[in-house]
């Protein structure tokens, strides 16, 4: 009896607290146990995917946060370019990821590429393992919330009346009804919680070898540039932050990007290192 005792009462214990566990979503080590959807948890076998802005100024990005290369109709790159994070297509399929040299896995995931550092990954809207086309269909539909949700909030007029050459910019949002260009290095100067928005009605143009630089611990994920006309970023130029592009964006030969490039049509590479912020 004594025995049957010792068995029973450990079993019943650990009964209890798998039901308690199920119930309530308390997990001894405290992790928490409710249900988490594919689409939030983001792209199997995600690789970096940086960090977002947090906060009532910045503009959220959703699950469109788990890319640094987000677009509807096509990524091309022409090597060697470097990107650090993940890229995804939708509704685009895999024929039209090109110039990467895509290498398949054997569930049809995702892809990796000699031009993405490990552990970040591409994927198409016809991979047919796990989630992934799920997950796209829904990074998508946040791309254009967040570039709707950008372009509605109230701005400040246009720095440089869209000519922003050797500009020290403050944090704020700030709305241009033309387009714009940047043919000379801009700063924009704040601290580590500082936001930028910038509303473009039209395209932005940013001139060869030209930066944009970041004072004071301003960071990248706290920089965004909504743009309704084409994105166009000249050789050897340093953009910073996060592109909302309702049609394309283009990087010429040699130009860096520290942030993400999300476009409601296609991403143009060119021997470009691109990097989650």
């Amino acid at each position: 009896m004594y025995k049957t005792k010792f068995i029973f009462k450990p079993l019943t214990w650990t009964m209890t607290l798998l039901m308690t566990a199920l119930t309530t979503g308390c997990w001894m080590d405290g992790s928490g146990g409710g249900s988490v959807s594919a689409a939030a948890a983001g792209p199997a076998s995600a690789g970096p995917v940086g960090t977002a802005c947090v906060g009532a100024s910045c503009v959220p990005l959703g699950t469109a946060a788990n890319y640094v290369i987000l677009a509807k109709t096509g990524v091309s790159t022409v090597p060697n370019s470097v990107v650090t994070g993940n890229i995804g297509l939708s509704p685009a399929a895999r024929t039209f990821l090109t110039g990467w040299s895509l290498i398949s896995e054997s569930t049809d995931t995702s892809f990796s590429s000699a031009q993405v550092a490990a552990p970040g990954r591409l994927y198409a809207a016809d991979n047919v393992g796990g989630t992934t086309s799920v997950n796209l269909t829904t990074a998508v539909g946040d791309m254009q919330t967040a570039y709707t949700a950008a372009a509605g909030k109230a701005g400040g007029s246009c720095p440089g009346v869209g000519i922003m050459s050797g500009l020290t910019i403050a944090p704020g949002v700030y709305t241009c009804a033309n387009g714009v260009t940047i043919p000379t290095s801009i700063t924009l100067s704040g601290t580590a919680t500082d936001v930028w928005v910038f509303q473009f009605a039209q395209g932005l143009t940013q001139s060869a070898a030209t930066q944009v630089i970041l004072a004071g611990g301003a960071l990248p994920k706290n920089v965004f540039w909504q743009v309704a006309g084409a994105v166009d970023i000249g050789t050897t130029a340093l953009m910073q932050g996060v592109i909302l592009s309702q049609t394309s964006i283009n990087l010429q030969a040699g130009a860096k990007v520290n942030g993400r490039l999300l476009a409601q049509s296609a991403v143009t590479l060119n021997q470009n290192t691109i990097t989650v912020p």
